[in-house]
């Protein structure tokens, strides 16, 4: 499908070019069939002469087929444009069109038709035939001259009178228009068609003019377009009067305050408080250390402010750009002692326990003071990106500010949890209303100096939505390759950031983006144990309770053996921060007599524990109190420390199928199935009747239904339950069994084993059967937990058997395992 093209500079002005008329060119005989060119927008009229272009090969073999023939072709224009020209229908096209005679061909330089073609006469077609090249069956249609009664000369004079107003309108116009407008006074016809094919209307107007029938109607149409175009010609040189009286207003008071300028000048009186603002910014832009890239747009946007009119909108955008640039720490480095005995003594005054996590702080601090020293003053090498991973209220972002202190440098933090939008860390481009820069740049301009201990907050709480990825946004600000040249995108320039020392915390490590990840050194913070807590209440959490509630130190005593049934009985967490509100508690509950002036206890006892936190929170299923069948006692990880997930088998007369609820996720009903997989091909080994399982349908069920559970470390529990519900030997109430199965009985290593240890000391077990291939992080455990509990190292699934199982089988009627249980099963 090809467009009409008029031979001019600027056709929408134009609306024509060359267009010529021939009188005669409508008298020409027709034949019956006519090759069809498909037209997006139809400019061709009956007596005008107008050049198309044609580029898609079946056109180009259209024209070249009708110039070898009589050079008479038939154009019709298209309803749409999103047609197919190569599977036309009937439905596809306006239904008058016009029956054109090619005057000349030529080729372009780009390779498409430059066709000349004189419009003949109006036509509709009664078939379409389509192959090689499309054709229709044409009706020409002959209209009558019309007659002359009064009517007719007063729309052709208003038409011209009219299309006179438009060309006036529209400046640049050849003159050869104007002569064609009155040469075909006499030729109504002619004259309607020349003046609707320049005027700048749509493919459907132009195709809805074609198809009215009778002069008079068509320019009855004509001139309703005619007049909305001289209406909109108007309305638009208004408004560019307008614009062009405002732009000269603005420039005139731009003049007038340059000379009042002047003036005072000259005078030696005050510019004027804002005048003396922008002269302070530029001083101090001058006197700032920036870079070459830096320096070059501070000069290029105070040019800018320089020249731009005082009420102008653009002048706050400049003037913001410029002071952001002004306030940002160019060249403000810290001061560091770097003195280790100090950096020691800060964390263990700041931080109880945790001594592998110091000791690779102190490392890290080490290896800062070093390299400051070989490499000179502002010269330190690259340093690794740490990230402090454990679970919630363990001290992470405590041990951020020990950093910063041990080093001497200013603290910032940024909280990152929640944050969806990219442009939170990379700041937002000047275009939009209401720009700023990131939140990194913020912090910044906060701390004052380019070096501050930097902590990002919770990365692992990252989203990401349809304004982009902030997790990808971060990469280059912590590559130490790379954030020596970040670019805000608020600044446009880039900021060094290498002498910043980003700390990251996390929660749970895997839910990081994997190239995020790669960037960070990862030291784990694990929860503490209760003797841990303890001191850490001592000597932090108490002093700081009773100065926040307004009692003096030592006006309320905590014994040792309350405290710990405060963490053992109303705490169930990795960390402290459940302990600190507990504490809390207990000194606001003498706040209230003393404000009154009245007498209080001072000590807190064991007895008001429960008036005033309440009940016990421990859970009461967190030990069996006596052997069962089928429950076996398993050791969970999750984000907010170690847990216990009790694993419950059930069975009933069936065909052997399997049911798992609990809310599981793949890995641990995979794992489930490797466990029954492996009891049912060895059960002869434990004395099992192999006829059991098919005869039985198996339920296996973890509580706490509404908390997804996920991993591989459940699957030497499950097979251990299976194995009590089929044998009906009962499990040791005390025992706590951890480990991954293989289909060949191995018990694997876990992750997360010091956390799991903990939560089943802190649940009363007293005997935890761990994979021995854990054996090297059970050197890393706290001497709490290897004097309170038993730790079993584990190879196969016979030795958790063996160590969790009691030796015989329960011979109660009914009780699974029992001679009547295994009756009542055969029958």
């Amino acid at each position: 499908m090809k467009n009409s093209e008029l031979n001019t500079v600027d056709r929408r002005q134009a609306g024509t070019g060359e267009l010529s008329y021939e009188l005669d060119a409508v008298s020409a005989e027709l034949p019956d069939f006519l090759n069809l060119l498909p037209m997006a927008e139809l400019n061709s009229f009956p007596g005008l002469n107008s050049t198309i272009s044609v580029d898609e090969c079946m056109s180009r073999e259209v024209v070249w087929k009708s110039e070898r023939a009589d050079g008479l072709m038939a154009l019709f224009p298209l309803k749409s444009l999103d047609v197919d020209t190569y599977d036309l229908k009937p439905s596809d096209f306006y239904p008058m069109g016009v029956a054109v005679r090619i005057l000349q061909v030529r080729e372009s330089d780009n390779g498409a038709l430059k066709v000349s073609v004189q419009g003949v006469s109006r036509i509709a077609f009664t078939q379409l035939l389509t192959g090689d090249t499309p054709s229709v069956r044409v009706i020409p249609h002959r209209e009558p001259a019309p007659r002359e009664d009064g009517t007719l000369k007063p729309l052709v004079l208003e038409a011209r009178r009219l299309y006179a107003e438009v060309l006036k309108l529209i400046p640049g116009l050849p003159v050869e228009l104007f002569k064609i407008n009155n040469l075909l006074e006499g030729e109504p016809v002619i004259l309607a068609d020349l003046i609707m094919a320049s005027l700048p209307l749509g493919s459907q107007a132009k195709a809805e003019y074609l198809m009215i029938q009778g002069i008079k109607h068509r320019y009855l149409k004509l001139l309703e377009h005619l007049t909305i175009e001289v209406s909109n010609r108007k309305a638009g040189q208004a408004i560019s009067r307008r614009i062009e009286q405002g732009l000269d207003r603005r420039q005139k008071e731009f003049h007038l305050r340059e000379q009042l300028k002047a003036i005072k000048a000259e005078l030696g009186e005050d510019e004027g408080s804002e005048s003396g603002q922008l002269r302070d910014l530029c001083r101090r832009l001058a006197s700032l250390p920036l870079p070459e890239e830096a320096r070059a747009a501070a000069d290029r946007e105070i040019e800018r402010l320089e020249t731009t009119p005082p009420l102008s909108a653009e002048l706050g955008v400049i003037r913001g750009y410029l002071e952001w640039l002004a306030d940002l720490p160019w060249g403000n480095l810290s001061a560091e002692p770097r003195d280790m005995a100090r950096a020691r003594e800060i964390l263990d005054r700041d931080h109880h326990g945790l001594e592998k996590v110091k000791r690779r702080i102190l490392e890290f601090l080490a290896v800062l003071k070093l390299t400051a020293e070989t490499a000179g003053p502002g010269g330190a090498a690259r340093t690794p990106i740490l990230c402090l991973s454990g679970p919630p209220g363990v001290g992470k972002t405590s041990l951020a500010r020990s950093i910063a202190e041990c080093l001497g440098r200013r603290f910032a933090r940024l909280s990152l949890g929640g944050i969806r939008d990219e442009a939170e860390i990379r700041g937002h481009r000047r275009t939009y209303v209401g720009s700023r820069p990131g939140r990194i740049i913020a912090e910044l301009k906060r701390a004052g100096v380019m070096n501050p201990v930097f902590l990002l907050d919770e990365i692992d709480k990252l989203g990401i939505s349809g304004q982009g990825d902030p997790a990808a946004a971060l990469l280059e600000a912590l590559d130490p390759e790379m954030n020596s040249s970040f670019t805000d995108h608020f600044l446009e320039v880039p900021f060094d950031l290498s002498q910043v020392l980003f700390v990251v915390t996390a929660n749970v490590l895997e839910q990081i983006p994997a190239p995020l990840r790669d960037r960070l050194e990862v030291i784990e913070v694990d929860g503490y144990t209760v003797q841990e807590k303890e001191e850490i209440a001592i000597r932090h959490l108490w002093p700081r309770e009773l100065a926040r509630h307004g009692l003096a130190e030592g006006e309320l005593a905590l014994p040792r053996e309350v405290l710990e049934q405060v963490i053992t009985l109303h705490t169930w967490e990795a960390g402290v921060r459940e302990l600190s509100r507990r504490l809390s508690a207990l000194a606001r509950s003498r706040s209230v007599p003393k404000a009154e002036g009245l007498p209080f206890p001072a000590e807190v006892s064991a007895s008001e524990l429960k008036d005033i936190l309440g009940p016990p929170v421990r859970r009461l299923e967190a030990r069996a109190l006596e052997p069962q069948c089928g429950v076996v006692a398993g050791l969970a990880w999750t984000a907010a420390g170690g847990d216990i997930m009790f694993i419950e088998a059930a069975c009933m007369p069936g065909s052997g199928r399997l049911t798992l609820t609990g809310k599981l996720g793949d890995v641990m009903r995979e794992s489930a199935q490797a466990a029954i997989s492996h009891v049912r091909s060895r059960s002869r080994d434990w004395s099992l009747d192999p006829e059991w399982f098919s005869r039985q349908d198996i339920h296996l069920h973890l509580p706490q239904g509404a908390i997804p559970k996920e991993g591989p470390s459940a699957g030497a529990g499950i097979a251990a339950a299976v194995v009590s519900l089929a044998s009906g030997r009962q499990v040791r109430p005390d025992v706590a069994v951890t480990g991954e199965i293989s289909l060949r009985g191995l018990v694997l290593p876990v992750g997360g084993l010091k956390e799991k240890l903990l939560a089943a000391l802190r649940a009363g077990f007293t005997t935890a059967l761990v994979p021995s291939g854990n054996a090297q992080d059970l050197e890393l455990l706290p001497p709490e937990v290897l004097k309170g509990l038993e730790i079993v190292p584990v190879r196969t699934i016979d030795q958790v058997i063996a160590a969790a199982l009691l030796p015989s089988a329960l011979d109660a009627p009914g009780a699974p395992g029992g001679e009547d249980f295994r009756q009542a099963v055969a029958g």
